[in-house]
């Protein structure tokens, strides 16, 4: 083993003040010694000297291994080093989120079939091929509205894109700084350090490059899609009005330049996107560790060997103070794991409620919703509350679930989630349940259908300290704070235009949903008839309510987002905003 002394290094320094302590173990050593003699208390002290022995070789070998054991312990503990390892670089993505111009202009045709046709399939692509990293969608016409929060699962957002249209918003307009300043906020309510936000529109005003200069102060960095083309082409406005929309390159040049990102028109290829550089996720500088990647390896196990032949005095009598510190000292010199090296010894209160959010998401998503209650209870902060009213309200306790949202209410005021679904327990609770099913026109019962699957599912974005909620219309179920459909569900999530065509597909999904049923009869496992046959009358009474307000409940991503910015854009109003 060769050494550069020139190059030593202590990992931990610190731990050398321990041997400052040295003195003070002579110290009660030689008290020790004296007080321990038993001639001391039966011999005059002016006597004392002429009867003992002189010397004591033996008892003073003994304290100077107590003393080298302490040093080669604290020096142990101090971590010395003399070479560096390579070590992996834990390195975060930067977010990116992503702004889409949904006024009326989108619905030019100088991309065909149309631009917004273009740019769902631009997006759809982007989301399909981006390696890593978190995305939002953020959606915008004369104000600015979240699509879906920051998430790794860039499946959930794609299940709103064929949904995305300019009827969908509340009011039409073209204001991109409302869309960057948006932006901004999302990264910051994330606690990411930097990120990139990715605008597509097809024009820009001075206010717009305003606000990509304040997002570039922040650190995060805006680039520009283009969409459309320089010749435009004719579109109807939201008052009815005809008018020309073109690409105008120049002011999206300048958002461009302003936020220190690129500018790239749409194509239809992906090299706009590679162009731009958000396939490939960035990684902030901020996140690396110093070193480049090199850590100092701790090689103070080389000193237990020592430690344990020392050990062997022990043996001897009165050697526990040789015991207790090798004892103590060889878990201490233990090598530390690179990993590890900057961690602490103990786990803080966050670091608890974000385990417990996480095992109370995983017992929600098996349907254990009392074992869900169970984790999310005691976690008081916004999301804790909001979660565990979901829980509650899964439960059939709504007064309870209400009084959950109230709180997750009075923690983060006008939470677009816990309003949404307060709103909707409390209409379940007020609503009394009928005699009988529904039945239609003819007099038969309807078919019964198995709850829609469109709600808000938990996922592995729940419970970050602190995480963003999911999306949630009044009347609907409560939903978790990773929100989207499921992913069995998707082909019902993007409804027909045409009424037939979409109650054929809900028939057919239906018919799925049964004969899936079905085969879990034959797999050795009550089938619904079966459970309904064992069922009471109050049980059997209360589950044909639920079916009947469940059948009530659109799979609509459209209306959802649609009534979601409507509430959104109220309470803008009354705030003054």
């Amino acid at each position: 083993m060769n050494i550069d002394w020139n190059a030593l290094h202590l990992v931990r320094p610190n731990a050398l003040w321990l041997l400052l302590a040295l003195p003070l173990i002579a110290a009660l050593w030689y008290w020790r010694r004296r007080r321990g003699s038993a001639w001391h208390s039966a011999v005059d002290a002016h006597l004392l000297r002429h009867l003992l022995v002189a010397g004591g070789q033996r008892a003073w070998g003994g304290l100077m291994v107590l003393l080298l054991g302490w040093t080669l312990a604290v020096v142990a503990l101090a971590g010395p080093s003399w070479r560096q390892v390579a070590q992996p670089l834990w390195q975060s993505p930067a977010p990116l989120v992503v702004a889409l111009d949904l006024s009326s202009r989108v619905t030019a045709t100088d991309l065909p079939p149309s631009r917004l046709l273009q740019a769902r399939a631009k997006l759809a692509a982007l989301l399909r091929e981006r390696k890593g990293g978190e995305v939002a969608l953020l959606v915008y016409a004369d104000d600015a509205y979240t699509v879906a929060p920051l998430t790794a699962d860039t499946a959930n957002v794609a299940l709103y894109l064929d949904a995305l249209g300019p009827d969908v918003m509340p009011r039409d307009g073209q204001r991109a700084e409302r869309a960057l300043d948006a932006a901004v906020l999302l990264l910051q309510q994330s606690g990411a350090r930097s990120g990139d936000i990715l605008l597509l529109t097809d024009r820009a005003d001075a206010a717009a490059s305003s606000a990509a200069t304040a997002a570039r102060r922040q650190g995060v960095t805006v680039s520009v899609l283009g969409v459309g083309t320089p010749t435009g082409a004719a579109y109807r406005s939201g008052d009815g009005q005809i008018a020309q929309a073109r690409l105008e390159e120049a002011s999206l040049r300048a958002v461009a330049s302003a936020g220190g990102g690129q500018y790239a028109r749409m194509a239809s290829d992906d090299g706009d996107l590679r162009a731009l550089g958000v396939l490939t996720p960035k990684t902030s500088m901020d996140d690396r560790r110093d070193g480049n990647g090199m850590a100092w390896r701790d090689e103070g196990f080389w000193l237990l060997p020592p430690l344990m032949l020392l050990s062997l005095w022990a043996f001897r009598r009165r050697g526990l103070a040789v015991v207790l510190v090798t004892c103590l000292s060889v878990p201490l010199a233990l090598p530390t794991p690179a990993h590890a090296a900057e961690g602490t010894w103990w786990t803080r209160a966050d670091q608890v409620d974000q385990q417990a959010l996480g095992a109370g998401v995983e017992a929600y998503r098996r349907g254990d919703f009392k074992a869900a209650q169970a984790q999310f209870d005691g976690i008081d902060s916004d999301v804790g509350w909001y979660n565990l009213g979901n829980a509650l309200a899964r439960q059939g306790q709504y007064d309870a679930a209400i009084e959950a949202y109230d709180k997750a209410l009075r923690k983060t005021p006008g939470m677009p989630d816990a309003v949404a679904n307060r709103a909707a327990v409390d209409a379940a609770r007020k609503r009394k349940p009928p005699s009988a099913p529904p039945k239609d026109g003819q007099g038969k019962q309807p078919p019964t259908s198995p709850p829609s699957q469109g709600q808000g599912q938990p996922g592995k974005d729940a419970g970050q300290p602190p995480k963003q909620p999911g999306q949630q219309t009044p009347g609907q179920p409560p939903s978790t704070p990773a929100q989207g459909k499921d992913k069995d569900t998707q082909d019902a999530g993007n409804p027909d235009p045409n009424p037939a065509a979409q109650a054929q597909a809900d028939a057919a999904q239906r018919q799925q949903m049964q004969q899936a049923l079905q085969r879990q009869g034959k797999d050795g496992k009550d089938t619904p008839a079966q459970r309904q046959a064992a069922e009471t009358p109050q049980q059997r009474e209360q589950r044909q309510a639920v079916e009947a307000w469940m059948r009530r409940v659109p799979d609509d991503p459209g209306s959802l987002l649609r009534a979601k910015f409507q509430l959104e854009n109220e309470r803008r109003k009354r705030e003054g905003r």
